[in-house]
């Protein structure tokens, strides 16, 4: 049976149909809750309601100049950054980028990594500016493409395209930084790619 496309399943919505917004919801709940969950694992289920909420709402401002799945990131990246700053005392918004999840927020809680590696990885991305780190893990476990990606930050394709060099770049600096044992660092940054994509699928490389 063929699935119906994102853009048919949201007209469907539009007309009141709640059984198409119940599968737009399936369809990416797992994409949205690993997006939070390396930044706020503990309100990851909240922020994904929340997402779909925001999205609900704006639902008849879609225009459908991207897709629908980069909609909902670039969502999901507003309601982020409104968590992060709702945390602040003082309520001033936060600089995704310059400030990372590691300046505030609490360590994830989950055995996501089952290896020192991927450990090591997930520590590391929370050392990147926020949007650095969205941009590393949109490329690594949603496969976007630098124009997609653009599409969520609202940056033009070149841009996105430095800034994802940039942060890959400072991704190895604090794996090296954080490790405390050059094996491990080299382990970890000589296959960063494999590691850092086994993340998103929940594997371990080698497992397959």
């Amino acid at each position: 049976m063929i699935e119906a496309a994102d853009d048919a399943l949201l007209e469907r919505w539009r007309a009141g149909d709640p059984e198409a917004a119940s599968a737009l919801f399936e369809r990416h709940f797992d994409a949205l809750y690993r997006f939070f969950r390396n930044k706020a694992e503990a309100v990851a289920d909240d922020l994904v309601q929340r997402t779909m909420l925001a999205c609900f709402e704006a639902r008849d401002r879609f225009r459908g100049d991207s897709s629908f799945r980069t909609y909902l990131f670039s969502i999901a990246r507003n309601q982020l950054l409104s968590h992060l700053t709702r945390g602040r005392q003082a309520g001033t918004p936060i600089d995704p980028d310059r400030e990372s999840i590691a300046d505030g927020a609490p360590s994830p809680s989950s055995a996501v990594g089952r290896r020192r590696e991927q450990a090591l990885v997930l520590a590391a991305l929370r050392r990147l500016p926020i949007d650095h780190q969205i941009l590393v893990e949109l490329f690594y476990w949603e496969d976007l493409s630098a124009r997609e990606m653009g599409e969520v930050l609202g940056a033009p394709e070149g841009t996105i395209r430095t800034r994802l060099r940039k942060a890959r770049a400072l991704l190895a600096e604090h794996i090296d930084a954080l490790a405390g044992d050059p094996g491990l660092a080299h382990s970890t940054i000589s296959r960063l790619d494999d590691w850092a994509a086994g993340l998103g699928r929940g594997t371990v490389p080698g497992d397959d």
